[in-house]
């Protein structure tokens, strides 16, 4: 992936990533399914200039939907736990 845009959709602004983000100095982020660790790494170093120590992905699975007496799923995504280096912070909530 060239684009630093398309590894990384949006941050997930849930409860458990507000303690994360805290607590441990870490963000949740939603990216490309098809990215690696490397690559999430280097676009969230480039687009907020902070430096990444570690970098945990997770692929979640699309939920079961039901709208009337039609059955469908919801779509299937990556999730990334990233872990900031000491001194660096990105705050998602400041703008909102």
């Amino acid at each position: 992936m060239n684009d630093v845009f398309s590894v990384i959709k949006k941050p997930c602004l849930t409860e458990k990533g507000s303690i994360l983000q805290e607590d441990h100095n870490q963000i949740v982020i939603k990216v490309d399914p098809r990215a690696n660790k490397i690559e999430i790494k280097d676009a969230l170093e480039k687009l907020f200039n902070v430096k990444v120590a570690k970098v945990r992905t997770a692929n979640m699975h699309g939920k079961k939907k039901r709208v009337g007496k039609h059955i469908g799923y919801t779509s299937n995504w990556k999730k990334a736990v990233v872990t900031l280096e000491e001194g660096h912070k990105i705050d998602f909530r400041e703008n909102l």
